[in-house]
């Protein structure tokens, strides 16, 4: 059995690392054996390298830090095995010079990943490390699509009267997108108009098919019972940098576009430091378009005043209460 054991530690390991693109040595210990000492994992990891299925990059930072990614072998097993079938690894995943390239973004989003899992641990949450998707595709027609860099599934742990078990949970779903302040504000906000867009959209029905009577539905229904909540981390820059992007979301929740969205979907924003320092489920979380107030993450916030369109008002107008937000 114990054999047994180390197979699927193993392969959990290329899995992972097919999924998030790119780990270093300490973050592959957390995420996968936080229980047994870090030695361990770095055999775990040398082995695997010895057997072609992961390799590693070293950057020239004092420490000289291992970043570990898949090779196109290693790609290909993950993706055949029960884990990750059916499953595309992210562009770049089994590249050398893509992983060096993009170690900045792709090591904060995998540290993103590790504070969600290790909060759900603490809790008593449920969230596995492949509950972690990187960069899942939702087309918009016309090649256009919205590419979060996370989609997240969390299940968090519900307890009833006096703290007992009650045996039941809120499934809850997230687009997780990770902000180093390498593009300028606006740019930033203009992500809410892509999911404003995202939540709308109703995919033309294929050439030559017959239209049918019935109500069209949204694209995102054909995976999601409901729209997942909208998480922006930002990262990257001081407080007054993080001011100026949480002003220019909050500019954006002005737009008469995104009205439906905002009134259907949370939508929430934290900085980086908080997130870490704090874990999500902490009050750290900034809603957008919202009341100025700090909610964790899983909180669903109901009656809370939302935004409606006034023009030549300098800022969101409140008209009574908004629509619950429901599990997602």
């Amino acid at each position: 059995m114990t054999d047994v054991d180390t197979s699927s530690r193993d392969r959990l390991a290329v899995a992972v690392l097919a999924q998030y693109r790119m780990a270093t040595t300490e973050q592959l210990h957390l995420i996968l054996s936080p229980d047994v000492r870090i030695e361990q994992t770095r055999r775990r990891l040398v082995k695997l390298r010895g057997e072609g299925l992961i390799d590693r990059v070293t950057l020239p930072q004092a420490g000289r830090t291992r970043v570990w990614y898949t090779t196109r072998y290693g790609a290909q097993v993950a993706s055949e095995g029960p884990e990750l079938r059916g499953r595309r690894p992210p562009r770049g995943a089994h590249d050398p010079t893509a992983v060096r390239l993009g170690v900045g973004h792709g090591l904060t989003v995998t540290e993103t990943a590790l504070a969600f899992l290790q909060d759900a641990r603490r809790r008593g949450d449920l969230c596995q490390p492949l509950d972690w998707i990187p960069e899942v595709h939702h087309p918009l027609g016309s090649g256009e699509a919205v590419i979060p860099d996370a989609l997240l599934y969390y299940r968090s742990h519900d307890t009833g009267a006096g703290g007992s078990d009650s045996g039941s949970g809120a499934m809850l779903r997230a687009f997780v997108e990770v902000d180093r302040a390498t593009m300028g504000p606006e740019r930033l906000a203009a992500k809410l108009g892509a999911y404003a867009r995202l939540h709308q959209y109703v995919a033309a029905p294929p050439p030559g098919t017959r239209r049918t009577l019935a109500v069209p539905e949204e694209s995102w229904r054909r995976r999601y019972p409901l729209f997942p909540r909208l998480l922006f981390v930002l990262d990257g820059t001081g407080p007054a940098g993080i001011h100026t992007r949480l002003t220019a979301l909050e500019a954006a929740a002005r737009q008469p576009a995104l009205t439906a969205l905002l009134r259907d979907v949370p939508v929430l924003a934290t900085p980086m430091t908080d997130l870490l320092r704090h874990g999500p489920t902490a009050p750290v979380w900034h809603p957008i378009g919202g009341p100025d107030q700090r909610v964790g993450w899983t909180q669903t916030m109901r009656a809370l005043p939302g935004p409606t369109t006034n023009a030549g008002a300098t800022g969101p107008t409140r008209t009574g209460p908004r629509l619950a937000w429901g599990v997602s």
